[in-house]
């Protein structure tokens, strides 16, 4: 991949996603043509959450019953995360540049379509294929933003904003969506998507050159075992949420998933071009990094998901003010991210990522105490800010980790992995606490008895991720790194 015109530019080559992945010509445009990419990144990420303020209106409109409401995020959520794997392997076959442009556009299609749906049939199925566009689209974001880099700091930054996209998109979703209703109609957190969708596949189009693909074929078997498994895992997590870890249509949807990701992994091992290259994932700090963010990311989604139904149901904000309320989170999370590649220079991606966890965890526990008495400003503020540095000082370091050393010709298969795991992990965290919230006792309508308990389940699973990060990244004697002046590279902080 390179980038069109301009005669000022720089020509280098490195062999792995760390690096520009070919040679790549970086001329004045390249500030432009990464601002349309992460502005995609942005667009998927907060599109997750853009409806959740608005879906007593959308009920309303639509005609939907109570359980199948919960099918406006779902459907987004299932076909996003089901069908991950193939976007990545269909960028490194077809060209990352094509594919992403297919999908933004299959996504900006669909968002009209969900926009302007009469009914709550044409929603759903438009917001399963807006997720299928998004799952096409998102695993080449990360090839494109190293591809237009100019140099080593440029990718770091590049690998910071995006992570910040991510970890700010649906908190952003909830701001946007509640403005969007209050002023207008929630039908335009939809409309708005189409028009950036345009802007976005004509610039990337015009700016970034494609690079030869890698070719070959899509591995059929795995393609369809993995995206199986996977709708079959995040619906088990959807429909245990809704109906109940001890259905026997719950575990008998695990059971269906775990038998296709089983037969998925012994089909990747015999296959000749893989989906997913196993290998891969035995590089012990990309599997732990992976596993971290996966549960962080499952958490900090069950904290937007309580906290935005908290502000209105218990502190009584209307649905613009609930968006407005996770200012602070949004705001922290950028202003942390600026600093954090420097810092992964200075201390290690490792000892950052477990730092993160850590805060997460912490939040979490001040979180439980809220209660009827609470206000926003004496008992939310203080944790959501803690919580915001925390999922700062994860993101972009376990990125890092996941993408280091990765292969040229897998870049976009990792780059699927990556999102996926994050969406599976936010899917999982939503119903895992959403399920302990709902056994906490009080009225069946009521919400404020399950919340403390929720979040202490929230804050076991976030000491669970320090775990992993500790064990799996560093080492305890590691940690201690943390505290020195030296400078560090991530090859030091292995184990």
């Amino acid at each position: 991949m390179s980038v069109h015109t301009g005669s000022d530019v720089d020509t280098s080559a490195e062999p792995t996603v760390g690096g520009q992945l070919s040679a790549v010509r970086v001329p004045r445009f390249a500030a432009l043509a990464t601002a349309a990419i992460l502005a995609t990144q942005l667009m998927l990420q907060l599109d997750a959450q853009v409806v959740t303020v608005a879906l007593p209106q959308l009920q309303r409109d639509l005609g939907f019953s109570a359980a199948g409401l919960s099918w406006v995020p779902n459907a987004y959520a299932l076909a996003f995360g089901g069908l991950m794997l193939l976007g990545g392997r269909l960028g490194d076959v077809l060209g990352r540049v094509r594919v992403f442009g297919l999908g933004t556009a299959l996504f900006a299609l669909a968002s009209l379509a969900a926009g302007l749906a009469p009914d709550a049939t044409v929603m759903i199925v438009a917001r399963v294929v807006q997720g299928m566009g998004a799952a096409v689209a998102a695993p080449s974001i990360l090839s494109l933003l190293t591809a237009v880099a100019r140099d080593e700091r440029a990718r770091g930054r590049n690998l910071a904003l995006f992570t910040a996209a991510s970890s700010v998109g649906a908190s952003f979703g909830l701001i946007l969506g509640g403005a969007l209703t209050a002023f207008f109609s929630w039908r335009w957190g939809l409309l708005i998507n189409l028009p950036i969708g345009a802007v976005v596949v004509t610039l990337v189009h015009r700016l970034v050159e494609e690079d030869r693909p890698a070719g070959g074929t899509v591995d059929g078997a795995g393609a369809i075992t993995a995206t199986l498994g996977s709708l079959g895992l995040v619906y088990g997590f959807v429909h245990a949420a809704e109906a109940g870890w001890a259905t026997v249509q719950t575990w008998l949807t695990f059971a269906l998933a775990a038998a296709l990701l089983a037969v998925f992994i012994g089909v990747e091992r015999r296959a000749t071009l893989p989906l997913l290259d196993l290998s891969l994932l035995r590089h012990r700090k990309r599997a732990t990094a992976l596993g971290a963010m996966g549960l962080i990311v499952g958490v900090h989604f069950s904290l937007l998901f309580l906290l935005v139904q908290y502000y209105q149901r218990e502190l009584r904000m209307s649905p613009l003010v609930a968006g407005l309320a996770f200012l602070p989170l949004t705001g922290t999370i950028l202003a942390v991210t600026h600093f954090v590649p420097p810092a992964v220079r200075r201390f290690g991606a490792g000892r950052l990522l477990v730092l993160g966890t850590a805060l997460v965890g912490v939040s979490f526990g001040w979180f439980a105490a809220l209660n009827g008495s609470s206000t926003y400003a004496r008992d939310v503020l203080g944790p959501l800010l803690v919580h915001s540095v925390g999922v700062a000082l994860v993101f972009t370091p376990g990125t890092v980790l996941v993408l280091e050393g990765v292969p040229a010709r897998h870049s976009g298969s990792i780059s699927g992995l990556l999102q996926m795991v994050q969406q599976v992990g936010g899917s999982l965290g939503i119903a895992v606490i959403v399920a302990v919230h709902a056994s906490g006792g009080g009225e069946p309508d009521a919400f404020l008895p399950g919340l403390p308990r929720a979040f202490l389940a929230a804050a076991v699973l976030a000491a669970v991720a320090v775990l992993v990060a500790l064990t799996g990244l560093i080492g305890f004697i590691g940690l201690i790194g943390l505290t020195t002046r030296h400078r560090h590279t991530d090859s030091e902080s292995a184990a």
